[in-house]
């Protein structure tokens, strides 16, 4: 058959091939050019280069806390939670994970089916697992399964023969019904993630909860030293930045460095977790034996460092149900206290320093006259500086301060460190007052020679003052972290001579002679000084008879390896004699000797470089 071709034929061929080779070129043109079409004020390339980019976290990991030992005060653990979305949970594995999670069939489809109700795709059904828990084990093996899971779906019926025929001659198929068909698959559960988290956890629980503290939920330090030292413990989140790489790499994505990842310090504390633990245990005891608000003490070593800082009432910092920031009080830091007669023997010692005194046991001193407001007792006429000092006489106190000028009391207890902060933990401490001896009236000087009047300290502060006796009369810094570079400085503030002499009657303050005959500890020596002062409630001496007892002592006697300070606060029974069925109003500092004692005895049956005398 021949074919003709019609008029223009060639034109319309040639129209067609140019329009197909316009629209080619038109592609090619717009594939090379459309990253530089501007979006926005961007270019295309440029937004999807933008879009390409985005930020990673690298978390820090926050350092631990440990004593001197090098055994864990606070430490960052991991613990597992396991996440559920029942809205893709499987009914067919329900019962199977309700037995993985040792959680009763019923209770467990109920909690779903609440879930479910409220369309709820987040729900946390166990954490603080830890990662030896056998629930993982058990998720794990789940996870493995594969079970038949049927699926029921409505839909419309195949076309039969006849329909087909309908079809193909152009006929309507009558409205069909949906049918329900059941689909089953082996499939592995769905919906169950098991999730890491880090968690702060304290092993020595109660025992160092006010000195250490505590995080919050953000792993931050709300509290103590994790608080005080948070910038050097939480170190730094590291920042990174994720975009495609600007000359051509084949590696698409590059990390670019926005901010250093840090991780955070360690710090090592003069502590010793066995002796805070015993002295603890011990002002927690004779606290609660006393009826007493609250209890602190702190124990040093001759060169400064802090062994033990214990405060009660306390709270495990590993459990989170219960919180009171009372509980993570430092009262040895923070509560400003007048001391009482524990400030007599260094009246003692700047007046035997200064020549007013000889402190030998033929030397009498007057005690018949009424000084100011303080009254003869009636019961002695005339008393040695020992004598005083045991029965921490206040009117034989002053008559010797009597001899003492105000300049030379202020420049003394200056020394000492009395109205100025310790510099360890500044958010904590309350450092007290020391008025300037210019403002002083006739009263302050008598005062302030048994620890009242112009001056209130803490606990902490006091203790120290108490190193003279370990340091031939000087006294050094505290000391909180161990390897601390900063130089031992030791302050000369009373004579060798002095001071020893001072410490000798202090050893008979702790005997059955004493006022502190509480603290006297079989088989050992034990030096140091009681002291009663009254509470200062809203601004006044309370009218209840509410009043802090302390004793500070330490032990040995001649060279000492232990100093201690504890204070009891408002103990409403006390006892007066040996005979622990003998009780009346707490007028003494029975108490605190008796809390020192317990603690101390504690203290030196477990170090093993000090013998009992009982011993061979």
């Amino acid at each position: 058959m021949k074919i003709t071709r019609v008029q223009g034929y060639r034109n319309r061929q040639a129209l067609i091939k140019i329009s197909f080779i316009i629209i080619v070129f038109f592609f090619i043109y717009r594939a090379f050019s459309i990253t530089d079409i501007i979006a926005n004020d961007l270019s295309l390339k440029l937004k999807a280069s933008n879009n390409s980019e985005f930020t990673i976290i690298e978390k820090s990991i926050r350092g631990n806390i440990l004593d001197r030992n090098n055994n864990l005060l606070a430490i960052n653990l991991i613990h597992k939670k396991i996440n559920l979305d029942p809205m893709i949970l499987q009914d067919e594995y329900i019962d199977l994970l309700a037995e993985a999670l040792n959680i009763p069939t019923d209770e467990f489809r109920e909690k779903i089916s609440k879930k479910r109700e409220n369309k709820r795709k987040y729900f946390i059904v166990k954490e603080k697992l830890r990662v030896n828990d056998p629930i993982l084990s058990n998720i794990a093996e789940l996870k493995n399964k594969r079970v038949n899971i049927c699926l029921k779906e409505l839909k419309l019926p195949s076309n039969n023969l006849a329909d087909k025929v309908k079809l193909l001659v152009g006929l309507n198929l009558a409205v069909k019904e949906k049918i329900e068909e059941e689909k089953c698959t082996r499939q592995s559960i769905a919906g169950v993630a098991i999730e890491s988290s880090g968690f702060r956890y304290y092993p020595k629980k109660d025992s160092v909860a006010p000195l250490i503290g505590k995080t919050n939920i953000n792993n931050i330090g709300v509290f103590g030293i994790e608080s005080e030292y948070d910038q050097y413990l939480a170190g730094f989140d590291g920042v990174k930045r994720l975009a495609d790489n600007k000359n051509g790499s084949n590696i698409y994505y590059d990390a670019e460095l926005i901010k250093k990842f840090k991780e955070g310090a360690d710090l090592n504390l003069t502590i010793d977790s066995d002796i805070q633990f015993h002295v603890y245990n011990a002002i927690k005891e004779q606290a609660e034996f006393h009826e007493a608000d609250s209890a602190a003490a702190i124990v040093l070593s001759p060169n400064g460092e802090i062994l033990a800082l214990t405060n009660y009432p306390s709270t495990d910092p590993n459990n989170h149900q219960n919180y009171s920031a009372d509980d993570y009080r430092n009262r040895v830091f923070s509560d400003k206290t007048e001391p009482g007669s524990t400030m007599k023997p260094f009246t003692m010692l700047l007046a035997l320093d200064k020549g007013v005194i000889t402190a030998t046991e033929d030397e009498l001193i007057d005690v018949t006259s009424r000084v100011g407001n303080i009254l003869p007792d009636k019961k002695y006429t005339e008393m040695t500086i020992q004598r005083i000092l045991e029965k921490s006489h206040n009117l034989g106190t002053v008559m010797v301060a009597e001899n003492i000028k105000n300049e030379e009391f202020y420049n003394t207890w200056k020394m000492l460190g009395f109205g100025s902060s310790l510099g360890l933990m500044p958010g904590t401490e309350n450092p007290g007052v020391l008025r300037h001896y210019s403002s002083w009236g006739l009263a302050d000087k008598r005062s302030l020679s048994f620890g009242h009047g112009p001056m209130n300290t803490n606990l902490a502060q006091l203790a120290r003052a108490y190193l003279v006796f370990a340091n031939e009369g000087a006294i050094p810094s505290l000391k909180l972290f161990k390897n601390n570079s900063a130089p031992d400085n030791l302050e000369q503030v009373f004579t060798p001579e002095s001071t020893k002499r001072i410490a000798q009657i202090l050893d008979s303050v702790a005997s059955d002679n004493g006022s502190g005959y509480r603290a006297v500890i079989d088989g050992y020596s034990v030096a140091g000084k009681t002291g009663t002062a009254e509470m200062v409630i809203d601004g006044k001496y309370s009218k209840d008879g509410a009043k802090r007892t302390y004793f500070i002592g330490f032990s040995p006697a001649e060279n000492p390896k232990y100093i201690m300070a504890v204070r009891l606060d408002y103990p409403k029974k006390c006892f007066v004699s040996w005979d622990p069925t003998m009780r009346n109003r707490c007028e003494g500092s029975n108490s605190a000797s008796m809390a020192f004692q317990k603690a101390m005895k504690r203290i030196l049956i477990n170090d093993p470089d000090i013998k009992s005398k009982f011993e061979g």
